[in-house]
């Protein structure tokens, strides 16, 4: 497969599977445009590529805080039934459309209720709008399987709240929880109430950790909250003292050898501040390390970006080869939030036999 040449098209083709999208990073410029308009809020502009150009540019400035306060103009179109569930919709029909035949898209219901909605009624619509994706999806020939984690926001007060949410609809489309927000100054550990429900109602979970906060954040995530998955994660080089030696420290050994998948983002990293370029993002060595890395967009309005970019970005600059996508599609699926059965079946009889078709 390394041999096989390796263009957009081709990789537009292959099978994708992504663990770490954010639903509010993720829509339209077209649709932020309408429903902003329907709902009185002002945009910087309302031209849909100038409006793509200003996320892209502001997000750009290597600071997770301001990175995330890009969100509020996509909020501020998500407060009703109608912006929730055409959102959620046309996220899926976007993964369809990039290849993608599994993915979990999470979002915090608590930014949802300006509008008057409950938590409880902002989960029953968006499960609704990914339903209605997801069957236009099939139709169209292009089926996309999307399960949902529900955030807690790890500087508030309602993550319990979140937590409990995840139990309830655990049966209707809901595979799974995380904290999101700010990292620095906000430790996991301070929401471990939640994380204790959780295991007790065996509801898996994900941790965002080592991004902007480097390796007490991922120790904390994993030996003292107990998650199954690092959201980022890149900060485990900070263990690594030698990245071409291969001499793991203790977290990052125990990361590795216990197959924890690492939900890597790449440019939404180089954004943030916390990797300088895609060629010398920490997910090629953590790859040829043998960790369980795998590859995701974030926020594809944010970042600018889709699987196929990400997939091609390191391609073309850090040597990327059809294995490599292979295995971080392979690894992301393995590591996915739904039963082992289904897993299984993903992997032989969607994304194996996607790979040689495409080939």
């Amino acid at each position: 497969m390394s041999s096989t040449r390796i263009d957009a098209d081709l990789i537009r083709r292959l099978p994708k599977a992504v663990l770490h999208d954010h639903l509010d990073g993720g829509l339209r410029p077209a649709t932020v445009v309408e429903l902003a308009g329907a709902v009185g809020h002002t945009l910087p502009t309302t031209d849909p590529d100038e409006l793509a150009a200003w996320y892209y540019e502001a997000a750009n400035s290597g600071d997770l805080v301001r990175y995330i306060a890009t969100f509020e103009h996509t909020l501020a179109v998500m407060q009703t039934r109608e912006g929730l569930l055409r959102t959620a919709e046309e996220y899926v029909l976007d993964l369809a459309a990039d290849g993608v035949v599994y993915g979990e898209v999470r979002y915090a219901p608590e930014l949802n209720t300006r509008g008057g909605l409950t938590m409880r009624e902002v989960v029953e619509t968006v499960q609704e709008g990914l339903a209605a994706g997801m069957a236009k999806a099939a139709e169209a020939g292009t089926p996309v399987r999307v399960g949902t984690l529900l955030c807690g926001m790890r500087m508030f007060d309602r993550v319990r709240e979140a937590a409990e949410l995840a139990v309830a609809y655990r049966d209707a489309g809901v595979v799974g929880f995380d904290i999101a927000g700010a990292e620095d100054g906000f430790p996991p550990a301070d929401h471990l109430d939640a994380f204790a429900y959780l295991r007790r109602e065996n509801v898996p979970f994900t941790i965002h950790a080592g991004e902007a906060h480097g390796l007490p954040s991922i120790h904390q995530a994993l030996q003292v909250c107990g998650a199954q998955r690092i959201g980022h994660g890149v900060r485990i080089t900070d263990d690594i003292p030698d990245l071409g030696s291969g001499k793991l420290g203790r977290l990052a050994g125990w990361v590795r050898d216990r197959r924890i998948a690492l939900e890597m983002c790449p440019t939404s990293n180089l954004q943030t501040g916390a990797a300088t370029s895609i060629a010398e993002h920490p997910v090629t060595a953590l790859k040829d390390l043998g960790f369980r890395v795998t590859l995701n967009t974030d926020n594809r309005l944010v970042s600018g970006t889709t699987m196929t970019r990400e997939m091609s970005l390191l391609v073309e600059q850090a040597g990327w080869t059809v294995e490599d996508l292979r295995t971080v599609t392979v690894n992301a699926v393995k590591s996915a939030f739904i039963p082992f059965d289904e897993r299984r079946a993903l992997i032989e009889d969607v994304v194996l036999p996607g790979y040689e078709a495409a080939l």
